[in-house]
């Protein structure tokens, strides 16, 4: 062996360990590590200064794109465009020093934004991400040396017309996704080589933009996928069809389902609305709303955090909602306060984060109100998103530092007591 095979060797032996004894507050894949956007830190601010926390730094090379960061063992991993090339970089996440970068190929490009979408998926060592023309790479998180790379187009997929956007879901040895199309719409791909495992060929539907979650329904586990047209639950040795119920799915479907005590939340914008399902012993899937608390919650792409007893997110034409997650009961909303946006959750708080100016805000995650414990704008803004995007990457809260993204901006600042 070489001496800088050696080296190699040894820095990637170095990092899994690392792996080993990790921070109790990675945030190693889009909503965190049980993708339920819930995090279990402690000792963060419970109100802001005037102006806002300290920022610590601000990374303004990230390029083009809305993709959002994973962040294990003081690395943070991200995607963006750079001259037309779509980029995994690896930030190191206190001080916002570029570690390495790799490319992936040719950028999306699209009138609302171009470049990618999905947050990477990190995982024993490796990252794994999906750009927004359909390729998929696995690489060494330690040093960007790539393992493996499909496209989805080779198993039928299509791109989607606002690109692909999900972010891939690793479990066990497999890598689960939604390349779309008649083939079968969801695969389950071998993680260490790329190879195709299984492919869901009861499902013909074209890709959108929402993530895979997995569940457990009476003892069993199921992977549950919003679609186009509709709400579905999967057998993860085969990918065998469970159940499924038509959604009414408009334009782009784009939010993550929410798995909780045997049944599944699911909302989508453009009027679609939301849903309870109930899957019974049987996989018989059973409609728990009625059609007043269906209409309540219409989130477009913002996200919605379910926390105990209800879920919080902002829905269209009604504002910031609290609801009851077993009945779909509105408990309250805020219309004024805030514009549309994302939100994130750590430590009792809600982060908030209007789409159109950048305002963050603070507030109790209760179910007695929008009460504030602070706000700032984000300053400066980029100069290259588009005319008709948006603020679009969700706050994410690691190891006391608030990520948050505008395009080619990364910022970071410090939540921490």
């Amino acid at each position: 062996m070489t001496q800088p095979a050696r080296s190699a060797v040894a820095v990637s032996l170095f990092f899994v360990a690392g792996w080993a004894a990790a921070q109790p507050h990675n945030w190693p894949q889009w909503q965190g590590p049980t993708r339920d956007c819930l995090s279990n830190e402690t000792g963060l601010l419970k109100s802001w200064p005037e102006g806002g926390p300290r920022q610590l730094w601000l990374f303004d090379d990230c390029g083009a794109g809305y993709a959002g960061p994973a962040v294990v063992d003081g690395r943070l991993f991200i995607l963006g465009t750079r001259d037309g090339i779509c980029c995994l970089l690896a930030i190191e996440a206190d001080s916002g020093r570029e570690l390495w970068h790799v490319a992936l190929g040719p950028a999306l490009e699209n009138n609302w934004g171009s470049g990618p979408r999905s947050t990477p998926t990190v995982d024993e060592g490796l990252i794994y991400a999906l750009g927004g023309k359909g390729v998929l790479i696995c690489v060494h998180a330690a040093d960007g040396r790539e393992v493996w790379r499909d496209e989805m187009q080779q198993f039928g997929g299509r791109e989607p017309q606002w690109g692909y956007s999900e972010s891939v879901l690793i479990d066990g040895d497999l890598l689960v996704c939604t390349p779309g199309g008649p083939a079968g719409a969801i695969v389950a791909l071998d993680k260490s080589t790329g190879e195709l495992r299984w492919q869901a060929v009861e499902l013909n539907d074209v890709a959108h933009y929402s993530s895979i979650v997995k569940g457990e329904f009476h003892g069993r586990p199921q992977y549950v996928q919003l679609l186009v047209s509709r709400l579905v639950g999967l057998a993860p040795e085969d990918g065998q069809l469970l159940w499924q119920v038509d959604w009414p799915g408009r334009v782009a479907v784009i939010p993550t389902p929410i798995i909780h005590d045997g049944k599944v939340f699911a909302t989508s914008g453009y009027g679609a609305g939301c849903t309870l399902i109930e899957v019974g012993d049987d996989n018989e899937p059973i409609e728990r709303y009625d059609e007043r608390a269906m209409k309540l919650m219409k989130n477009h792409h913002g996200g919605v955090i379910r926390l105990g007893d209800y879920l919080y997110g902002h829905s269209d034409n009604v504002g910031w909602v609290c609801m009851e997650f077993a009945t779909g009961k509105k408990i309250w909303s805020e219309k004024n306060a805030l514009g549309k946006g994302a939100i994130g959750y750590a430590d009792g708080r809600f982060y908030c984060l209007s789409e159109d100016d950048g305002e963050v805000v603070l507030i109790d995650a209760s179910p007695e109100g929008w009460q504030e414990h602070g706000r700032f704008t984000l300053a400066p803004q980029t100069q290259i998103r588009s005319d008709r995007g948006k603020i679009w990457t969700h706050p994410v809260i690691v190891d006391g530092k608030l990520f948050l993204r505008d395009q080619d901006l990364l910022y970071c600042y410090d939540v921490k007591k």
